[in-house]
C-alpha cells in the first residue's frame, strides 16, 4: 500500500483568500560553459579514466547545452580550499542576490517593508548568521522580519520554500513572504572525485539566483491551495554530501534517476486529496534534475512530454541549478503569458532524502476578486 502524503491539520481548513506565488526573478552568472567544452574538459582531465566513455555518454544525455558559473572555468577547476570557496560564496551571494530580490519585489508590487518573512534556501555554501540577516540590513527590510534559512534540502528546497511560505501566509493571511534561492554549484567542484556520479554532476549542475514573493492577498500568479511532502523510505544516502576538509563532496547513487516511479504516486495522492486528477492539470512546474526525471514523470503521471517544457528549458539552458530550478521554470511560464484564470497546476521539487516537496494551486490575476 502506498504511503502517500497525509493532509496536515493546518491544511484541512484553509484561509481565504489564499496566498499567491508571484512572478519569480532569476539571474545566472556571466561565465558560460557549453556542452562541447564540458566534454572536452572531461576528455582532457580524465583521459585515463576507465569509465570515461560512460561518463561522456551520461553527460551528453543530460540535455544540458549551456551552464552559467560564477568564475571562469580556469578558476573553477582550481581548488584553493574550502575556506576560500566559502568566502567566495558569501561575496558572490551579497553581490548578486539584492538585484534579484528587488526585481521580485517590483514584479509583485511589494516593498521591502511589506515582507514579513524571508525564506532563504541554499546548499552550496554556508553563512552564520544567514544571508537573511544581511539582506534585512542591506535592503532595509523591517527589523521584525522573520528569518527562515533552509540549508540541507538540496534541490528539493525550492519546493520546500514555496510550501513554507504558503504555510506562513495561511497562518497569517495578511502576511507576505519572500523566497530566495542562491546556488553556486560550481563552488562544490572537487577535482579529486572521480566516481561516475561525480563526473556526471560536473556536467549537469549550474549556478543561479532566484527570488519570488508569496502575497497573502492579491497578486498575479499561482494561488496556492494545498501542499505536501513525501520521503521514499531508506534512500537518505542516495543523494548526499560527504563533508570533508576540502568542502562538500557530492554523492549521487545510480538509482536516483529511477525515483519518479515511487514518487509519482505521492503526486497523484496529493492531487486526489484535493479532488484533482494529477494526469489532467493545466500546467506542471517541476524540478528538472535530469531528462529521465521528466521523461518518467510524463510516463507515470500519464501526461504529454510537452507538459514539462518549462522545466526542460531550464535544464537545457542553465543545467540543474538546484533549488532555483522550480522558480526558473515558473518564470518561464510567466514569460509565456501565464495560464488561463483558474487553471489548475502542480509544482514539485525533488532532492535528498529522497524527498518530494509538492504544491497545488490555481492561476489567478490580480484583478480577480478573492
Amino acid at each position: 500500500m502506498h504511503r502517500g502524503t497525509r493532509t496536515s491539520p493546518g491544511r484541512r481548513k484553509r484561509a481565504c483568500p489564499m496566498a499567491t506565488l508571484c512572478r519569480p526573478a532569476v539571474s545566472v552568472p556571466e561565465h558560460v560553459i557549453t556542452l562541447e567544452e564540458t566534454l572536452e574538459l572531461a576528455r582532457t582531465l580524465h583521459a585515463d579514466h576507465p569509465q570515461l566513455p560512460l561518463a561522456l555518454r551520461l553527460i551528453e544525455n543530460t540535455g544540458v547545452r549551456t551552464r552559467h558559473i560564477v568564475q571562469p572555468i580556469e578558476e573553477t577547476l582550481r581548488h584553493p580550499g574550502f575556506e576560500e570557496r566559502n568566502k567566495l560564496y558569501e561575496a558572490e551571494a551579497k553581490a548578486r542576490v539584492p538585484a534579484v530580490v528587488q526585481r521580485a519585489l517590483d514584479d509583485a508590487e511589494m516593498l521591502t517593508t511589506d515582507i514579513d518573512v524571508i525564506i532563504y534556501v541554499s546548499c552550496t555554501g554556508f553563512m552564520m548568521p544567514s544571508l537573511t540577516a544581511w539582506l534585512i540590513n542591506a535592503m532595509d527590510f523591517r527589523s521584525d522580519t522573520r528569518q527562515t534559512p533552509i540549508a540541507q534540502l538540496g534541490c528539493a528546497a525550492g519546493g520546500a520554500a514555496i510550501n513554507r511560505a504558503h504555510d506562513f501566509c495561511t497562518a497569517y493571511p495578511d502576511a507576505n513572504a519572500l523566497i530566495v534561492a542562491c546556488e553556486f554549484c560550481s563552488l562544490c567542484y572537487q577535482p579529486t572525485d572521480l566516481g561516475v556520479g561525480s563526473l556526471l554532476s560536473n556536467g549537469l549542475f549550474g549556478d543561479g539566483v532566484a527570488a519570488a514573493v508569496v502575497r497573502g492577498r492579491g497578486g498575479t500568479g499561482i494561488r496556492l491551495e494545498r501542499n505536501g511532502s513525501y520521503l521514499i523510505p531508506k534512500t537518505e544516502d542516495w543523494i548526499a554530501y560527504d563533508v570533508r576538509a576540502t568542502g562538500f563532496h557530492f554523492v549521487l547513487d545510480k538509482r536516483v534517476p529511477a525515483t519518479m516511479e515511487p514518487l509519482a504516486p505521492a503526486l497523484r495522492n496529493l492531487a486526489s486529496e484535493h479532488g484533482w486528477n494529477a494526469s489532467d492539470l493545466d500546467f506542471y512546474i517541476v524540478h528538472a534534475g535530469g531528462p529521465r526525471i521528466l521523461d518518467d514523470l510524463s510516463r507515470f503521471l500519464d501526461v504529454p512530454p510537452e507538459a514539462f517544457r518549462f522545466s526542460r528549458a531550464t535544464l537545457t539552458e542553465y543545467g540543474n541549478i538546484a533549488s532555483a530550478v522550480v522558480l526558473d521554470a515558473l518564470r518561464r511560464l510567466f514569460e509565456a503569458g501565464g495560464a488561463e484564470p483558474k487553471a489548475r497546476g502542480l509544482l514539485a521539487g525533488f532532492g535528498p532524502g529522497i524527498t518530494a516537496e509538492m504544491a497545488l494551486g490555481r492561476w489567478r490575476h490580480s484583478k480577480e476578486r478573492a
